[in-house]
Formats: structure tokens, C-alpha cells, sequence
């Protein structure tokens, strides 16, 4: 038997490869692989032992895969690239004639053999693959001449494109007894004894010097040139990118010699730049461009535009020109020094310029402050108007009694009142008159008098308080109001400065100029007319003048009356004078003047305060005939009003004054200013217009309804108005929160940005994964992303992805994969996470990504929904019915059932198995009943049909 086999492959070898003499066995008991393996004794190994003298599938020297593959691979590892002649295979012949009816022919039919420098086999090159051979023709062993250079060598043999020629099996092994791959151990070398050296930079042929491939780096016919146009490597097939200088990379690792161009790095230029760079070497920074994409890599531009802050083509300028945020567009106020705000926040960092507040120094000052900080207080503004906020001046002026740019000083130079245009004459000691009202808060100079100490003394009286009289001027006119002195002169009979003295010194007349000798007794005469009356001395009466004068009367002719004195004892009688004193409520020498100036009583030196109508008190009690003055109270109206009164009869109230004390008696106004919460010159007004606290300067933001704060604390009594938060509600709502009493939560804005506090609405728009107005509800409906835009598939059990990034928390529905479960499974996959592959779908088309059925049906030879079903053999190679896989006229020989994929039972073959085996056989061929294991004793033949009447002969010549 083996004789007829090797007379056929040295036949068939002779027209093949005339001399393999020379070469040797590169693969002997090399590394070696399959794609399965039937039993541990099959391994693939074997095909490269050096055995093979026993053909069969279980004689422990053949390489076996597992039945019933539709592909089947096996290959061997040269140990590196080997200058390769040919390929002998022996395939197996479980030890049977090899010929058109041994049963493993159909399966070494349409086998290939590939060389390549890796394990698989696509990247090699194809060395044979068998598309004539029948049956009947395939040479066992085969001898394959292939002239090429490589690592592995591999074998392949498939059953995945039906229908296949006759002959052809339905599946396919590996049944590979020995693979011998024969050519020159050493690289680059060529010739029957390898003993010639293949051209410079060649993979020669390993007959002749052919180059049947360069070295990489090299192309042409005998390698000589090298690569260019950009290219390297084997065989020139690999780009190198753009080097700086449009210069050629190094033609054998690809390498550029000067540098990349712009935009592009790695030794090969072939890498864009990335981790935001560009340019040359991509040593330039692009900043940071929006959504965190990577810039151009040439140009450094941003395509989507910038992160909040930065700006220019590349968003590596920070904002300035006083912005900030997305795009610059926001406006920052002024920083202090001019500096640029912040370019992401638009905080200012050393404060603000002079009149602005607030971290973006957006906001001008107010509350009646101005400058830097807001720290400077610019007093009172007409109409309560705020100052100019950077200057402090006032607009339209000040209030009463207040001056300057700035309206913070008090009115002085004696003037008081708006503007300062009212003079206030001249208070005591030169001090100022109050700068409001313009009274004078410690009387007024010699020779004035009034409330503001602008009225002259008159009613001859002059000096302080107007309290002293000045006698009798001449023509009547007032003396000087300031020192009593008489302008023009005394009248007859009066003298001295203030003419308060008579005449004397015998006397008389204008001047006292006139001389009246002595009257009777030496006494003076009449200052006036100069006459004696009776021509008695002065005390003296009668024709004689020598009666004294009595009844409280003295002088010249007794006619003048001294008043009461102290004790009722009488005046002197000459000068009217009293010796000890006057009774109350008399004055004078002569106790003949009632007490006046706000006294009364003993020697008139009691004070009555002042009386209504400025009308003099009772000179022996003090009482007030009309009552009292503004601010005064008592009999003797002498008491300030207290208690918080002033006025008349002390019945005004006059507020709470700044730190408890008494308003003015007469005015009702505050000294100190008022107590918290109150306003007004008498601080008898509650704070209002949404102000509270110390001269109501304090801001309570809204309350709810509108409403006032309270007054003294600021607090809002029923609550806030919307968007607001604070006992004062003049806190916007802030931490993603808005509305009444920000118990409201807005979501997510874009950029972390706060919603709008009153609405809960985001200015700039939501955060991935949210949407709504507010932001606060998340993406839905299978969608997620920026704006819900971006759709993610179907998610497993229905469920919705993530509504930020997408993806799915338990996985996919079957037929889809990716992290959002938005891909349908491809590359003849399906099911759940696309782990199942398709059958054999007709015409090679893709099954159903979600449950692997077969549009179209099954290619043939395979049935069942999914087409994964093998058929068996159906007789006459028919193919089954693609649905149950029944066989339409029964089966092949050697098998039997409804899908005739069962082996005969022993003692069965033929046609589904219809036989039953030679009744002396022990164990016949299931497919033609040769009785291939044996006869019964006494018995011979194919079938053992005969009788073996020389059995004992048999045993005698053996």
C-alpha cells in the first residue's frame, strides 16, 4: 500500500520541484498551534515530530482538530524569517488506499498554505490554495513550491462560503501527519547548497537571485533604491507623515532627520499634537478651549470657541478691557489702579476705583457713602437724594444748615439755613449760632437780643440781655444798645454818658450847664428849670423849706416818692434812698422800681424764667400772668420741659432722641440726632421706604407684600419677596436655590453659574444631563447631554442611560452595544452584549442584531432560526431543509436520523443506515460494509462472506 502512494507523490513531486536534495527541514520539531484539537493525543505538535509512518487518526503521530468547524487552521513557528524552497504534507489516510473513496480526501480538498511574518495568516502572503483537485486527483503527500521569505507557515482549510464542488465535506479537520518546510537556514542566502549570497538589502528567491521582496527602506527590482514620496518600510507601504522641511523621513524606520512640520510629532511625524499644543514641536500652549477639545494642532485655533475667561483664535488670552466669562462679554466695573478684573470670575483683586462696590466693583456706592470702599460718608443731601458716588457731592445742594461739595460741614461764619444764607448775629463769646435754626446756644453779645441775636436793644435799655437802662437821650432817641451812651446828648437836666444823672453842683439846663447858685438851704435847684421849689432845700417843704419830707416821699418839695423800704421805716429824705433795703419785689436805691428782667422777690434776686409774651413775672411772687413760654413750665416758668416734651405747656412729644436724652425744650429737636428707626429733626418719624436702623441709612431689601421692615431692626414681618432671603430680605437667593424664601432648588446652570434668584431660570443655560428653565430636570426619553441633544440608544430592561455621560447602568438590550447602547451589533454578531455570532445566513448577510435570525434563510448546509445548525449528510449531497434541518430524500451512507447527523450504529451502513453488517464481520465500514476490523474465525472476504477453508495452512506457513 505505501509503495503505490510513494510512487504517486514522486510522479507528481517530479513535476512539481525537481530538486529538493539540497534544503533542509526548517520546521522539525518546531513551535506549533491549531485551532482545536480533538484529543490530548492529536496536538499540533505532531505535523512537525518527524513521524508519520502511521496515517490513522488515533495512531499518536497526526495533528487532529475537532469535527464539525466550518474553518481550521494550523501553523508552525520557524523560530524566524527563513528563505523558504517548499512544503511537503502528508495528510491523513487512517491507513487506507488513498483514492477517489477514502473518506478523508473530501476533506483536504480546497486547503491553502500562506507564508507570513506574523501568526495571522492575512498578513502574509498566499503560497497555494487548491481550486482544481477532485476526489480522485488530490495527491497525498503533496509537495507545494514556494519561493518565499518568512517566520510561520500556515495551513487553512474552510467550509464558509456554500455551495462547494462535488466531493467537497460539509465541515473540515486538521488531519495533518507531517508538515515539512524545506529552504536555507540562513538569511540571505539562495542555491541548491544555500551557499550564495542574495543581492544588498533583498529577500532573494531562494532558486535563483530574484528579489522577490526589499529589505524595508528599499523598493526596485534588485532593491537598490530607496524609499521616497514620503514613504518607508517594507516595501515602501508605510507613511511617514510631513517632516519639517517637506524633507524625505529616514526610508528604513520612517524617522524624520530634522524635526516635524508644524502640528505633528513622534520620531515619524505621523501623531497630531494634543494635551492642548500646536505648532512646531507642539511646544505652544492654546489655552483651554471650550467643552476641553484639543485646538487645532497647526494653527492652535479653538474650534468650538473658549472657556469663560479666555479669548483670541487659540483661548490663551485671559479677558481684559474690564470683562470676563464666556466670550468676554461680561463687564466688570472698574478695579482700583485700572487693573483687569478677574478673567473668569470678574472679581477685582485689589478692590475698586473710588464710588464702586461689590466683587466686580459693578455697583455704585449708596446709603449716603462715596469713594473708596464706600467707606466715606457725604452728610445730607436735599430731598435725601444719594451724593455722587465717586466725589460725595451733592447734586441738588444740602439741608438746612449744612455746606460744602460735600454737604458734611455745619454752617458757621454766623450764618445758618439752607445754604447758609442767613445770618444769625452775634452770640455770646463770638460762639456760632446752631447751624440749623440759628439760635445762640449761650445768649447773646452786649446790646442784643432775640432767639438768633439779631435784634439791637431799644426801649433805652442796653448792654447785656438789654437789662440796663440808659436814661433819657436828647430828642428822645435810643442810646448806644451796646454801652448806653447817648448819641446826640442828654435832655435839660440830665448828664453822663448814658444821661442817667440830674443835673448837680448847682446845675442845670442842657448840658448841666446852667448855674443855679444854691436854693434855700444850700440845696440844689431844679435840674430842669433851675427854680427852688419854694425856694426849699432838697428834703425840705414848706414856705420855709424846713419840713422834712415824710410818707415815703423825699427831695425837692417832697414830691418824690421812694417807694417801700424794708421794714416800712421811710427813705431818706433828701436822696430817697432806703437804710436797710427794699421789701420784695421793690429795687432801686429808693425801692421805688418793681423788680423786672426775670426777677422778683428779696432784692429782686430771684429768677422767674421766662413768661409767655416775654412779659415780666410777678415781682413779689415770680408768678407768670399768661403762663409760660415755649419749653418753660411752672409758676414761675422756670422749669425746661422734659419727659420727651417741649412747646407750649410742654404738651409736644418730641420722639426718642440718640442715646435717651432730652430733645431741645423749646424746638423739640434731637442734639445727638435720633434712636435707631427714627428720622426727623424732633425723631418723631418711623423709618419708611424700605430703610431701618441709625438715621434710617440702612437697606432692608423687599419684603413680602411689599411691606415695611421694621423700622429699628430691618427684619421683613411677614417674609421676603421672591428671589430674596435675610431677616432683612436684602440677600439674593444663592447655593442653586430661588423663589419665596429660596426653598426652591433650580438644578444645575452651566458653568456652576447661579440661577436667576426671583425665577429660578439659568442665564447662561443647564449643565449636561439637565434641562428646563430652571435645569433642574434630567434628560429624558433616551436622551442625554448638552441641551438633551445627544441620543443613547436602548438601555437594558428599558431603563434610561445616564443622563450626563450617556451610558448604560445594567447593560444593553440584545442586539445593541457601546456604552450608550447605540450600536447595533455588527461583524455577524447579535444577542446580548452581541456575544452570540450568526449562523451561516444566506449569501454571507448579516443575521438580526437582536435575536440572530436569518432574513433570507440559510446558506446551504445549515438550518434552525439562527442557520447554526449543521446539516448532516443528506443523500446525494442534497441540503437540508434550512428550518428543522430534515434531509427531502433521506440520508448519505454511514448515517441515519432526522438531521442524518448520527454515525450508523454498530452493525449498520449504507444509505441511513438501512444495513446491517455481515453477520460474521466484527465491526464493518459504516459506509460500505467492508469489514474493516476484522472477520469471525472461520471466516474471510470484504464482507466476510466466504469461508476460510485453509485457516489451520495459514497459521502452519506463518
Amino acid at each position: 500500500m505505501y509503495a503505490v502512494v510513494l510512487l504517486v507523490c514522486c510522479s507528481w513531486v517530479a513535476l512539481l520541484c525537481p530538486s529538493v536534495q539540497a534544503y533542509e527541514n526548517l520546521a522539525l520539531k518546531k513551535p506549533a498551534w491549531q485551532s482545536s484539537t480533538e484529543m490530548s493525543y492529536n496536538g499540533a505538535e505532531l505535523a512537525v515530530d518527524g513521524l508519520y509512518t502511521d496515517l490513522s487518526w488515533d495512531g499518536g503521530q497526526c495533528a487532529w482538530s475537532v469535527g464539525g468547524q466550518t474553518t481550521a487552521e494550523w501553523g508552525v513557528d520557524l523560530g524566524g524569517v527563513k528563505y523558504i524552497h517548499h512544503v511537503f504534507i502528508q495528510y491523513a489516510t487512517d491507513n487506507w488506499v488513498w483514492d477517489e473513496y477514502n473518506g478523508y480526501t473530501g476533506y483536504f480538498l480546497g486547503f491553502s498554505v500562506y507564508i507570513s511574518n506574523t501568526t495571522n495568516k492575512e498578513d502574509g502572503v498566499l503560497c497555494f490554495r487548491d481550486t482544481i483537485y477532485t476526489r480522485a486527483t488530490i495527491p497525498n503527500p503533496v509537495n507545494i513550491t514556494c519561493p518565499y521569505h518568512g517566520r510561520y507557515v500556515i495551513y487553512y482549510n474552510n467550509r464558509t462560503h456554500p455551495p462547494y464542488p462535488e466531493g467537497y465535506s460539509y465541515d473540515v479537520y486538521i488531519e495533518l501527519c507531517e508538515v515539512e518546510v524545506y529552504g536555507c537556514p540562513t538569511p540571505g542566502r539562495y542555491g541548491e547548497n544555500c551557499s550564495l549570497l542574495c543581492p544588498e538589502n533583498c529577500h532573494c528567491d531562494v532558486i535563483d537571485k530574484t528579489c522577490v521582496e526589499c529589505v524595508p527602506g528599499y523598493k526596485g527590482h534588485l532593491c537598490y533604491e530607496e524609499c521616497g514620496g514620503h514613504t518607508y518600510g517594507l516595501e515602501c507601504k508605510q507613511s511617514c507623515g510631513n517632516c519639517s522641511g517637506g524633507v524625505q523621513c529616514d526610508h528604513e524606520t520612517g524617522s524624520c532627520p530634522k524635526g516635524c512640520d508644524a502640528g505633528l510629532y513622534g520620531d515619524k511625524c505621523d501623531l497630531e499634537c494634543g494635551g492642548h499644543t500646536y505648532g512646531l514641536g507642539c511646544k505652544q500652549s492654546c489655552g483651554n478651549c471650550s467643552g476641553g477639545v484639543q485646538c487645532d494642532h497647526v494653527t492652535g485655533t479653538c474650534p468650538n470657541g473658549c472657556v469663560a475667561g479666555m479669548s483670541g483664535d487659540k483661548c490663551d488670552l485671559e479677558c481684559d478691557g474690564h470683562t470676563y466669562g464666556l466670550g468676554c462679554k461680561q463687564s466688570c466695573g472698574n478695579c482700583s489702579g485700572g487693573v483687569q478684573c478677574d478673567h473668569v470670575t470678574g472679581i477685582c483683586p485689589n478692590g475698586c476705583v473710588a464710588g464702586m462696590s461689590r466683587d466686580k466693583c459693578d455697583l455704585e456706592c449708596g446709603g449716603h457713602t462715596y469713594g473708596l470702599g464706600c467707606k466715606q460718608s457725604c452728610g445730607n443731601c436735599s430731598g435725601g437724594v444719594q451724593c455722587d458716588h465717586v466725589t460725595g457731592i451733592c447734586p441738588n445742594g444740602c439741608v438746612a444748615g449744612m455746606s460744602g461739595d460735600k454737604c458734611d460741614l455745619e454752617c458757621g461764619g454766623h450764618t445758618y439755613g439752607l445754604e447758609c444764607k442767613q445770618s444769625c448775629g452775634n452770640c455770646s463769646g463770638g460762639v456760632q449760632c446752631d447751624h440749623e435754626t440759628g439760635s445762640c446756644p449761650k445768649g447773646c453779645d452786649a446790646g442784643l437780643y432775640g432767639d438768633k441775636c439779631d435784634l439791637e436793644c431799644g426801649g433805652h435799655t442796653y448792654g447785656l440781655g438789654c437789662n440796663q437802662s440808659c436814661g433819657n437821650c436828647s430828642g428822645g432817641v435810643q442810646c448806644d444798645h451796646v454801652t448806653g451812651i447817648c448819641p446826640n446828648g442828654c435832655v435839660a437836666g440830665m448828664s453822663g454818658d448814658k444821661c442817667d444823672l440830674e443835673c448837680g453842683g448847682h446845675t442845670y439846663g442842657l448840658e448841666c450847664k446852667q448855674s443855679c447858685g444854691n436854693c434855700s438851704g444850700g440845696v440844689q435847684c431844679d435840674h430842669v428849670t433851675g427854680s427852688c421849689p419854694k425856694g426849699c432845700d432838697a428834703g425840705l417843704y414848706g414856705d420855709k423849706c424846713d419840713l422834712e419830707c415824710g410818707g415815703h416821699t423825699y427831695g425837692l418839695g417832697c414830691k418824690q416818692s421812694c417807694g417801700n423800704c424794708s421794714g416800712g421805716v421811710q427813705c431818706d429824705l433828701v436822696t430817697g434812698i432806703c437804710p436797710n433795703g427794699c421789701v420784695a419785689g421793690m429795687s432801686g436805691e429808693k425801692c421805688d422800681l418793681e423788680c423786672a428782667g426775670r426777677t422778683y422777690g428779696v432784692e429782686c434776686k430771684q429768677s422767674c424764667g421766662n413768661c409767655s409774651g416775654g412779659v415780666q413775672c410777678d415781682h413779689v411772687t415770680g408768678n407768670c400772668p399768661n403762663g409760660c413760654d415755649a419749653g418753660m413750665y411752672g409758676d414761675r416758668c422756670d422749669l425746661e420741659c422734659g419727659g420727651h416734651t417741649y412747646g407750649l405747656g410742654c404738651n409736644q412729644s418730641c420722639g426718642k432722641c440718640s442715646g435717651g436724652v432730652q430733645c431741645d425744650h423749646v424746638t423739640g429737636i434731637c442734639p445727638n440726632g435720633c434712636d435707631a428707626g427714627l428720622y426727623g429733626d424732633k425723631c418723631d418719624l418711623e423709618c419708611g421706604g424700605h430703610t431701618y436702623g441709625l438715621g434710617c441709612k440702612q437697606s432692608c431689601g423687599n419684603c413680602s407684600g411689599g411691606v415695611q421692615c421694621d423700622h429699628v431692626t430691618g427684619i421683613c414681618p411677614n417674609g421676603c419677596v421672591a428671589g430674596m432671603s435675610g431677616d432683612k430680605c436684602d440677600l439674593e437667593c444663592a447655593g442653586h436655590t430661588y423663589g419665596v424664601e429660596c426653598k426652591q432648588s433650580c438644578g444645575n446652570c452651566s458653568g456652576g453659574v447661579q440661577c436667576d434668584h426671583v425665577t429660578g431660570n439659568c442665564p447662561n443655560g443647564c449643565d449636561a444631563g439637565m434641562y428646563g428653565d430652571r435645569c433642574d430636570l434630567e434628560c429624558a426619553g433616551h436622551t442625554y447631554g448638552v441641551e438633551c441633544k445627544q441620543s443613547c440608544g436602548n438601555c437594558s430592561g428599558g431603563v434610561q442611560c445616564d443622563h450626563v455621560t450617556g451610558k448604560c447602568p445594567n447593560g444593553c438590550d440584545a442586539g445593541m452595544y457601546g456604552e450608550r447602547c447605540d450600536l447595533a451589533c455588527g461583524s455577524y454578531k447579535y444577542g446580548v452584549e452581541c456575544k452570540e455570532v450568526c449562523g451561516n445566513c444566506s449569501n454571507g448577510i448579516p443575521c438580526h442584531h437582536v435575536d440572530g435570525s436569518c432574513p433570507s434563510g440559510c446558506d446551504a448546509g445549515a438550518y434552525g432560526v439562527t442557520c447554526k445548525e449543521s446539516c448532516g449528510n443528506c443523500s446525494n449531497r442534497d441540503t437540508c431543509n434550512d428550518v428543522d434541518g430534515s434531509c427531502p430524500y433521506g440520508c448519505d451512507v454511514g448515517v441515519y436520523g432526522k438531521t442524518c447527523d448520527k454515525a450508523c450504529q454498530s452493525g449498520r451502513y449504507s444509505i441511513s443506515c438501512a444495513k446491517a453488517c455481515g453477520q460474521n464481520c466484527q465491526g464493518c465500514n459504516r459506509f460500505n460494509g467492508v469489514c474493516e476490523f476484522g472477520c469471525q474465525p472461520g471466516w474471510t472476504g470484504t464482507f466476510c462472506e466466504k469461508r476460510s477453508n485453509d485457516v489451520f495452512s495459514y497459521f502452519f506457513v506463518m
